[in-house]
């Protein structure tokens, strides 16, 4: 028992080569020694367990080292490299300001900063947590910072920049460390595992190194966790238990829950997390992370966005195949609001799912469940189109009342008396489908026809004024293909092609069926050529030159009145 170390301090780094994620700080220290250019202050801060005292100790190594390496490594061989790895350097010291953090701590320093090295050619203090010295050891230090002797270098750690004075912040140099990334924890952890003998999932190192949130300290103390209750064989549904996190399985189930439009399911499986102890906020912002993956997934470039192996990745590309961006949109939408109000909210449990119902209803269309609404408040009447040969029509002799009763509303006779879900998508089906009956004998448009229509479908959004714009000036052509007339409208950028057919060319292509009447048309968005696209002049000299080389009469007007085209 009194032989072991934990990982973080036994795998700890000892080197420029086995600091993790820092390359850029690592390479600028080490050229700095190369060239002999030390300044005599250091200001190291970044958040918690990234490397920023583990730095400063092996910089303090490197320059006080009497047989560094070619890439500027202490040899870990020499007097000072044994002294200080064995804690009897006098030339390294390291100083605690969160517990001395006093005016007499700073003089005592002070005092200390006179005598020169014993082994070595400088003498190097570390003064981490730095942020805690009070205003009046500040101020006392300054002048030593500003002017130390030759010998003396002073690194400075802290994890919050924001409270030092800014005094201190102009005598030092500043570095900034970087949260580590996930695949570069996941490596290390891996190499450490390798060390240990321990057998570990990628899926479960992925969410270790997700848990420890950038910080290589951490992650270690995690890992070391996760062994103590898994032994030497670690599997990705123990690192779960052990660390209370939520399994990204339920988040495709609940995705396909609501892409199914299965509300039962999603609140059962909402109920099993509750069961298993998680906090129901919790859920919903892993719900809303789950949907953010999606998006990225479905959206070409952001691949680097995701931090998953690639097992995981291939599933989240397969479920956002079957998942358009608008209902993406819509969900995130949805669990946002529902993470914003979900403090302020009477009943919680209900607040989620309702937000979960929300979810399930996305892909059936909202107009369906208000039509039904209206029918459930009264339905009994739903059979009386049956017994419509009442007396009381009769002798009123109602000979208009067949006339204005519309012939294609077969829908109120054919409405169940549940409401369900399956019920309303049967029903939205059976209208689209009989839709498509009535249009079948659609005539095919002429291109006058539709060339003349085309400036109405601009007026249709005259309320988003670049839609407008864009459909007014854009180039038709136009084809025929399968009996449907096919019309190819084009913009002159990639980006608003792209978000018009992901956003409007649906609704767009409805509005112009509308409006030429026929259903016999296909809306078609592309790009036009950046060779044949107009160049649009603006500035007056510009236009200038235009008019001299079009008409030559104008630029020799211009030339004998010596007039200023500029």
């Amino acid at each position: 028992m009194s032989d072991y170390i934990v990982s973080a301090r036994k795998y700890r780094p000892d080197s420029f080569g086995t600091l993790v994620g820092q390359d850029n700080i690592a390479r600028t220290l080490k050229n700095s020694i190369i060239r002999g250019q030390l300044a005599h202050a250091y200001l190291f801060c970044g958040p918690r367990g990234v490397g920023k005292t583990s730095t400063a100790r092996i910089f303090a190594k490197a320059i006080n080292c009497s047989n560094p390496s070619a890439e500027m490594e202490p040899c870990g061989e020499c007097e000072s490299c044994l002294s200080f790895a064995e804690g009897r350097s006098y030339c390294i010291r390291e100083l605690d300001a969160a517990s001395n953090n006093g005016v007499d701590d700073i003089k005592a320093l002070m005092d200390q900063v006179q005598i020169p090295p014993q082994v070595g050619k400088y003498s190097v203090y570390i003064i981490d947590e730095v942020h805690m010295l009070s205003q009046s050891a500040f101020n006392a230090f300054l002048k030593t910072l500003e002017e130390p002797p030759a010998h003396a270098i002073f690194i400075l750690c802290t994890t919050e920049k924001h409270k030092i004075l800014p005094t201190i912040l102009s005598r030092c140099q500043t570095y900034d460390f970087n949260r580590i990334s996930v695949p570069d924890i996941v490596a290390n952890l891996r190499m450490v595992a390798g060390k240990e003998g321990v057998n570990v999932e990628d899926e479960a190192l992925h969410v270790i190194a997700r848990k420890a949130d950038g910080a290589m300290r951490d992650a270690l103390t995690i890992f070391d966790q996760t062994v103590a209750f898994c032994g030497t064989d670690i599997k990705y549904e123990d690192v779960l238990k052990n660390l209370n996190v939520l399994d990204y399985e339920y988040g495709f189930k609940i995705v396909d829950a609501a892409l199914a439009g299965d509300y039962t399911t999603a609140l059962l499986t909402f109920d099993e997390i509750l069961a298993k102890g998680f906090n129901a906020q919790y859920f919903i912002s892993s719900l809303g992370g789950h949907l953010r993956d999606l998006l990225v997934s479905r959206t070409g470039g952001l691949e680097s966005l995701l931090d998953f192996p690639e097992s995981l990745r291939k599933r989240y590309r397969e479920q956002a195949e079957r998942c358009s961006v608008k209902f993406i949109y819509d969900a995130l939408g949805v669990t946002t609001s529902c993470e914003a109000g979900y403090k302020a909210a009477a009943n919680q449990r209900l607040h989620i799912e309702y937000a979960l119902m929300r979810l399930c209803f996305l892909q059936a269309a909202p107009s369906a469940d208000a039509k039904p609404t209206a029918k459930v408040e009264a339905p009994k009447p739903v059979e009386t189109p049956k017994s419509v040969e009442t007396p009381k029509p009769v002798e009123e002799k109602p000979v208009e009342t067949p006339a204005e009763t519309p012939k294609p509303r077969p829908r109120p006779v054919k409405t169940p008396a549940s409401l369900s879900l399956g019920s309303l998508i049967a029903e939205a089906e059976n209208a689209a489908s009989s839709e498509t009956q009535d249009r079948s004998a659609d005539p095919i448009p002429d291109d006058e026809q539709i060339i003349a229509r085309w400036k109405d479908l601009a007026e249709k959004y005259a309320a988003k004024p670049r839609l407008a714009s864009a459909i007014q000036n854009a180039k038709l052509e136009l084809s025929e293909s399968d009996g449907v007339k096919v019309v190819l409208f084009k913009v002159v950028a990639e980006n608003q092609r792209d978000w018009i057919r992901a956003n409007m060319l649906s609704q767009m292509e409805k509005e112009f069926r509308n409006l030429l009447g026929t259903s016999k048309v296909r809306l078609e968005v592309g790009v036009v050529p950046q060779e044949a696209q107009e160049k649009v002049v603006y500035m007056d000299a510009d236009k200038a030159k235009v008019l001299m080389s079009e008409n030559p009469e104008a630029k020799q007007f211009i030339i004998d009145l010596e007039l200023d085209t500029n």
